[in-house]
């Protein structure tokens, strides 16, 4: 007997953002799901995640993961439900997650997906403080950044979801920590809710000379979500040996031509060199995913504890993830950035 007929809504690549991604490069189609076969599962979005890294994807330009091809559907990591199962690993009802794109149905082998944690506020979780931008935080700090007691670490977008976590990591692990966000009501979040030493506004026309004043004894770690203006501020307040874990450059994301301005290369060069500073990228599943335990079993009680708080930015309707992600790349977003497809 046929499977009962599934419309499935996709939002796809529809061209390549020159600059600023615009609604024009996406598409919203609607699609009839193919009935089961032995062995897979019917998926129903929940709760979509929208990261920075999606824009990389929408380009052609060589990187660590294939480009999004045009006229498929926009990658990025979902909580789901299973609706229906040909496989005896999953029962109907179950939550899980995984890399099933900008789509309100998806089909799977299984293999792909991985069982949501019980017990959490919301499945949402899965997609933030306990899921892909957490675990970047954690892994990213304690790998790279090796922090010590009495250091003093500072962290850009610290409001975000990667940024508010490494920081109150820091926090745990005995750092003085300095935030950098956009706008005096992210910054008064970092400080008052999450615990900050301090944190900058990057939008004040004097942020390099207050993030100096904010960090009297030099920067120990700086964990680079951003780049741009933030890191050439935080560049010669480094101390010798240093360590920044490289995660993202937000800042430049859009960019399709080279920075304007003198060539900043040889102050950049020489502070590495006689600060003997590390500076290391990393692509957290790519690196650490062996690692996942670990970082469920140290991040968990603390989520529970409330060591670790976080923050949601939910929209509504897939339809409007477009929208929501170009503001993603333009800081409007105010903690992790989820789209909730159905309701769980």
């Amino acid at each position: 007997m046929p499977d009962e007929l599934t419309l499935n809504q996709r939002i796809v690549l529809a061209s390549r953002p020159v600059g600023a991604p615009t609604p024009e490069n996406f598409r919203l189609e609607r699609e009839t799901m193919p009935d089961l076969a032995d062995g897979q599962i019917l998926l129903q979005t929940l709760y979509l995640s929208l990261d920075p890294y999606m824009r990389g994807r929408m380009s052609d330009a060589p990187s660590y993961a294939a480009p999004v091809a045009i006229d498929e559907v926009m990658t990025g990591g979902a909580v789901s439900r299973v609706e229906r199962s040909l496989n005896p690993k999953f029962q109907e009802g179950d939550l899980v997650v995984g890399a099933t794109g900008w789509q309100s149905h998806s089909i799977s082998d299984g293999r792909n997906v991985i069982s949501v944690p019980s017990g959490l506020a919301s499945p949402s979780m899965a997609l933030g403080v306990l899921g892909m931008p957490g675990m970047t935080a954690y892994m990213g700090l304690m790998d790279i950044g090796q922090p010590q007691a009495g250091e003093t670490l500072v962290v850009a977008a610290a409001s975000g979801a990667v940024g508010s976590v490494v920081g109150q990591v820091a926090k745990i692990k005995g750092l003085r920590v300095i935030g950098v966000a956009g706008g005096a009501e992210k910054c008064r979040y970092v400080v008052e809710e999450l615990g900050f030493a301090a944190c900058i506004d990057h939008k004040s026309p004097s942020f390099a000379e207050d993030l100096a004043q904010a960090c009297p004894n030099g920067v120990d770690i700086y964990y680079e979500n951003v780049g741009g203006k933030v890191f050439d501020a935080v560049l010669p307040l480094l101390n010798a040996k240093a360590r920044i874990p490289l995660c993202g450059l937000i800042a430049g994301y859009n960019a399709h031509e080279a920075p304007s301005g003198p060539d900043r290369l040889p102050q950049l060069q020489r502070t590495l060199l006689t600060k003997r500073v590390r500076i290391q990228g990393f692509i957290v599943f790519d690196d650490y995913g062996d690692r996942q335990p670990e970082f469920i079993s140290a991040m968990a009680p603390w989520v529970r504890d409330g060591k670790v708080k976080f923050r949601e930015d939910v929209v509504d309707g897939l339809e409007n993830a477009p929208e929501a992600f170009i503001g993603l790349l333009e800081g409007r977003n105010f903690g992790k950035l989820v789209v909730r497809v159905a309701q769980d």
